[in-house]
């Protein structure tokens, strides 16, 4: 009876290893590509997919001879409980659970495949038990076959996570079904831009008509607003609209001017004070409270990029820093980038456009942090040639690295514009990739993509509590965050 047992169960491994390796050898590119996207494993995807498919070739074959039968259950037990503490690892320690990495139990959930794994592991060490002729040969190799296993699959979590994490060579791990499109809503004109969001509803600027703007509810339901401004007589040239609520600003650097308002009331039209007039130019700006605004800014000397903040309650009301920005080129291009501000961990963000990294700094500008994306662009040679105006003009146009940058309280989702190892360039000219970093851990989190709306690229987005919208042309896109996100992140 029990050689029957041991019998079959050698045909039972010698067939689930044939299978399993030439299902993947089958799809070895495939199969690859989802190692890759492993948690756990991504740093390793290349040599542990070689690996698991020689393994069970190896040991299928040696679990045919006689004379290594017994050596071939011990390396398929061996192999198994690695198999099981992978699996296990992945429920419990990952970020986001993948996809399955398909072969022989690609249909199972990764509960039953936990349980298959653990099932066949017993099965073969109860023949191995029936087969060892020596006990205590038994017992102390299949305890040091057990924690060797479990140990080299946590070791290579461990390695794993660190080099993905904080030594990123530029592998992205991506969400699986990280967000779905629920609803659209047609804006009629293409001319919109996200300005904030407060509770269930996203305000909407309009670089055409910029004393308009709207709000859109969870209900996708639009309401229209009116600004209003005394000085309607200055040269205005790029008014932009940003929110923290209850209040907006609405400014134009080249004036310089800043007003500021109030969303919280009744009105349609929405009244206005000048915050700040003629105290410092700027071409970017991001609001931080009801008496602070961060601002980009060019040298008056050298055009240079410099930050500052404009605060009613200091005098002066402008300060201006230009020590935080650094250059490895031009000086203005190289060192161009945009603002961010985290109201729960009270964090301007600077992201560079065209090198892989971002700065973290207090609402006063004191210097946090220096921190890089996974990206492996460190710059881009950029040269400039400043014109009769004064004014610089890249002269070797470069495409930005980071497109754009949402902060939502801990988390920055960034639009990048390079592709990584592994990744499909079909996939990369079909939709926008989103990269999810922990800027207080210093970690990149995942990836997921935002697909074209048809011939429609993504050309803004915000993440709210619940929501990411996008915007694409005309249309206002609102997605559902996958649960692993919503699960994880929030």
């Amino acid at each position: 009876m029990k050689a029957k047992y041991v019998l079959i169960v050698h045909y039972f491994v010698v067939l689930l290893f044939v299978y399993a390796a030439i299902s993947k050898l089958i799809t070895f590119e495939e199969f690859k590509v989802q190692l890759t996207q492993s948690p756990l494993l991504s740093m390793y995807a290349g040599v542990i997919a070689y690996l698991v498919v020689i393994s069970e070739l190896v040991i299928a074959f040696l679990l045919t001879l006689r004379s290594t039968k017994l050596l071939g259950l011990y390396l398929s037990y061996s192999l198994m409980v690695a198999f099981s503490i992978y699996i296990y690892l992945i429920l419990n320690y990952s970020d986001f659970i993948p996809c399955s990495c398909g072969g022989v139990l690609e249909k199972l959930g990764w509960n039953e495949h936990l349980w298959f794994n653990i099932i066949v592991s017993v099965l073969i060490l109860l023949s191995i038990f029936y087969t060892e002729d020596k006990p205590k040969r038994f017992y102390l190799l299949s305890v040091s076959t057990t924690l060797v296993s479990i140990l080299t699959v946590i070791l290579l979590f461990v390695s794993s996570e660190h080099i993905i994490k904080k030594e990123n060579p530029f592998i992205r791990r991506y969400l699986p079904h990280g967000v779905a499109e629920e609803d659209t809503l047609d804006l009629k004109v293409n001319t919109f831009y996200f300005s904030g969001y407060y509770k269930n509803k996203v305000y909407l600027g309009n670089s055409k008509s910029p004393l308009i703007f709207i709000s859109v509810d969870s209900l996708m339901q639009r309401e229209d607003y009116t600004i209003k401004i005394d000085s309607t007589h200055l040269p205005y040239r790029y008014l932009r609209l940003k929110i923290v609520y209850p209040y907006f600003y609405l400014a134009d650097g080249s004036i310089p001017i800043v007003y500021k308002g109030q969303l919280n009331t009744t009105q349609k039209t929405k009244q206005t004070e000048i915050f700040s007039f003629k105290e410092a130019y700027f071409n970017d700006f991001v609001a931080i409270d009801s008496t602070s605004i961060a601002i980009k800014s060019q040298s008056s000397q050298d055009y240079k990029n410099v930050l500052g903040i404009i605060n009613s309650q200091t005098t002066p009301r402008a300060f201006i820093d230009t020590s935080i920005l650094e250059s490895d080129s031009d000086g203005v291009f190289d060192s161009d980038g945009s603002f961010s501000f985290s109201k729960q961990n009270k964090t301007l963000i600077y992201t560079y456009f065209y090198k892989n990294q971002y700065i973290l700094a207090s609402p006063t500008l004191e210097l946090l942090k220096r921190q890089n994306t996974i990206d492996t662009t460190k710059s881009l040679h950029i040269t400039a040639a400043k014109l009769a105006s004064g004014e610089n003009k890249m002269t070797t146009p470069v495409s930005p690295i980071n497109k754009k940058v949402v902060v939502k309280n801990n988390l920055l989702f960034i639009v990048s514009n390079s592709l990584g190892q592994n990744e499909s360039k079909v996939i990369w000219r079909q939709a926008s990739i989103v990269d999810i970093y922990d800027f207080v851990k210093d970690s990149y989190i995942a990836s997921f993509y935002i697909n074209h709306l048809g011939e429609d690229k993504l050309i803004d987005l915000i993440v709210t509590d619940h929501y990411i919208y996008g915007l694409f042309d005309q249309k206002l896109v609102r997605y559902r965050l996958a649960k692993s996100m919503t699960d994880k992140f929030y």
